[in-house]
């Protein structure tokens, strides 16, 4: 998930909450503070909403690169929790990184014994952008809607998070490292969210686009579906997971690229260089840059999430599925405002879009009969949401649907006023 920086400067907004005087160490007096397993923590009020920011949830995963986190290290002190902690290293990175990133946020009413229903928002940008520190998810908005406690969290990404490494000498684990600091930090929330007056029995995941795509996959983990009790993903249309042979060749160009003779040399890499090398072209889609995502491994994910069925075991946690209705004004935004799509250039531009191995002169000529109305742009629009986006979403509804699982699906189609609404209800929106 990429959005236009024109609809809100991230960098400015947490450059201003860093500055932000109430944030400092030193606290008023009325300022809440929470108990956990691990140590005392100091948060805010903001809006009357009390909000904790940098909750620690995991120990520093530098000297853990590529392996499973542990929990941390007790403290005795009261934690500064006012700040948002870092965010995992990345491409594109809008705030300021590091491999010690995995903390969370906890936005509630009060700190009392209520046990209210717990939402846990996992953020998207595919499974390498992003964190739970983005503004746009700032949970007081819901905590004021509904008497519910709300937690985001930071966990590791792209290589750091998803690199399958056990074919090359490193853990078995490797390639699903960032789902397993997802549920250290729900294993967290289960320990702790009591005392932020929250009911772990509760807890609710929910996630857009690549957010949504790990918590189904977090429903295929036999570790991870005890923590949590219903599900929602928003625009979370992937299902797949990466192979064991293609993680393999994609990690491998990641060790060639970054000048890592072998596992040894690539875990003791300075994190820069890690990262200039996930920029390289995707050995295998020959565009955009690594793509890592969960893995196959038979060892954390020992089941591909929806094939050749939906996982059983997860049967009795309901799920809402939901996308947008023009998911790729996204990422072809730039052309939709251009408006200089025509019928000789659409089948072009078409089959740059599509993710299936189709004639675009076939699915044009199918669109003109059954919309004769629609413009070449406005084809373009629904043919590459149709075969990039929609399917996902359908394969999970109807994969649940035949072993009886509790399930719904919804569509947005408020087209988003931006550039005259040429990008219609575009991914993200929802």
């Amino acid at each position: 998930m990429h959005r236009n920086r024109g609809v809100i400067d991230r960098r400015a907004v947490l450059a201003g909450i860093a500055a932000t005087p109430t944030l400092v160490a030193a606290r008023a007096p009325g300022d809440p503070v929470a108990k956990t397993r691990y140590g005392r923590v100091r948060g805010t009020v903001e809006h009357d909403v009390l909000v904790f920011r940098g909750v620690r949830y995991g120990a520093d995963t530098r000297a853990r690169r590529f392996a499973r986190a542990v929990p941390p290290t007790p403290w005795t002190e009261i934690a500064d929790a006012t700040r948002y902690g870092a965010a995992s290293p990345q491409t594109k990175a809008n705030e300021p990184p590091s491999e010690d990133c995995l903390f969370l946020n906890v936005w509630t009413p009060a700190l009392d014994a209520a046990r209210r229903p717990v939402m846990v928002y996992i953020h998207g940008g595919a499974h390498a952008h992003g964190s739970g520190s983005d503004p746009l998810y700032d949970g007081g908005a819901l905590v004021r809607r509904g008497d519910v406690v709300v937690v985001t969290l930071n966990h590791r990404l792209a290589a750091l998070g998803y690199a399958y490494l056990a074919q090359l000498g490193g853990p078995a684990a490797s390639g699903n490292v960032g789902n397993l600091d997802i549920i250290l930090a729900l294993q967290w929330v289960r320990d702790n969210i009591a005392a932020f007056g929250g009911d772990p029995g509760r807890v609710m995941l929910f996630g857009q686009s690549g957010g949504g795509a790990k918590i189904v996959t977090l429903m295929a983990m036999a570790e991870a579906r005890p923590l949590f009790h219903a599900a929602a993903t928003m625009s979370g249309q992937h299902v797949t997971a990466a192979g064991p042979n293609h993680a393999t060749i994609r990690s491998r160009a990641l060790m060639s690229k970054a000048g890592a003779g072998d596992f040894a040399a690539l875990k003791a890499l300075p994190v820069e260089r890690l990262v200039e090398a996930m920029a390289m072209t995707d050995p295998i889609e020959g565009k955009g840059e690594l793509s890592f995502t969960s893995t196959l491994d038979h060892h954390v994910l020992t089941r591909h999430p929806f094939y050749p069925d939906a996982p059983g075991e997860a049967a009795h946690i309901p799920l809402i599925v939901g996308n947008t209705h023009d998911e790729t004004g996204l990422w072809i935004g730039a052309i939709l405002k251009r408006g200089d799509t025509n019928w000789d250039n659409l089948p072009e531009r078409l089959v740059r879009e599509m993710t299936k191995d189709l004639a675009p002169d076939h699915v044009i000529r199918r669109y003109r009969e059954l919309y004769p109305d629609r413009t070449p742009g406005q084809i373009l629009l629904a043919a590459s949401t149709a075969g990039r986006s929609w399917p996902g979403h359908l394969i999970q509804a109807e994969e649940r649907a035949k072993i009886g699982a509790p399930t719904w699906m919804y569509q947005l189609d408020f087209p988003s006023p931006e550039a005259g609404g040429v990008l219609g209800a575009f991914h993200t929106l929802d």
